[in-house]
């Protein structure tokens, strides 16, 4: 069993009994990704004002609705095209908003030069790892590998934010953000080269 197949394994654990539940309610889909941006919009703001265990928390309920919304959508046959769009631009525009929530905690304050540089290369990392994914596959690619996707990222920042030590948080992402970068680049070039033989 590889890394995927456990990360997937412990989201269907998560989400397995939610979803039946949430279908019996007829709750869509969709209505659960806009909570998850709502969320993750409050979230950012929190953090901005300088409230990080309470981001911390908001961080990962969000999550969680991250989790359900597609696991809901497969549960009750409702997958659509537009739905995994919308879930996508919605978990790029989270990311983008509890970062920059941090960005501007950080940026009156003179000695966090060192914390906004890093926020700004997880930032730029974070969207070339879902980048890769995207553009390999409207090449007809699969590209799921990966140390840290989204998940290991929101988990990482969360812990980050609940424990107050961010800085550290920042850099274990701007290691392993761009070691997944790599690994996707030299998954595809291997790809290739099998495809090319």
């Amino acid at each position: 069993m590889n890394l995927i197949d456990i990360k997937r394994n412990l989201a269907y654990r998560i989400t397995d009994p939610i979803v039946g539940i949430l279908s019996k309610k007829g709750i869509k889909p969709n209505a659960l990704t806009l909570i998850n941006l709502a969320l993750n919009i409050i979230a950012a703001y929190v953090i901005a004002t300088g409230h990080f265990f309470l981001g911390g928390i908001l961080v990962l309920v969000a999550g969680l609705f991250d989790l359900l919304d597609g696991a809901l959508a497969r549960f009750t046959k409702q997958t659509t095209k537009f739905g995994a769009i919308l879930d996508s631009v919605v978990d790029r525009i989270s990311e983008a908003a509890i970062l920059c929530g941090l960005l501007i905690w950080y940026i009156p304050q003179q000695e966090a030069s060192l914390e906004i540089v890093l926020v700004f290369i997880v930032l730029i990392g974070s969207f070339l790892v879902s980048y890769i994914r995207a553009r390999a596959e409207g090449l007809g690619w699969q590209c799921q590998i990966g140390l840290f996707t989204r998940a290991e990222r929101i988990i990482v920042l969360a812990i980050g934010l609940l424990i107050n030590q961010v800085f550290i948080a920042l850099c274990v992402l701007v290691v392993f953000v761009f070691i997944t970068v790599v690994q996707r680049l030299v998954y595809l070039w291997k790809q290739e080269k099998v495809q090319g033989d």
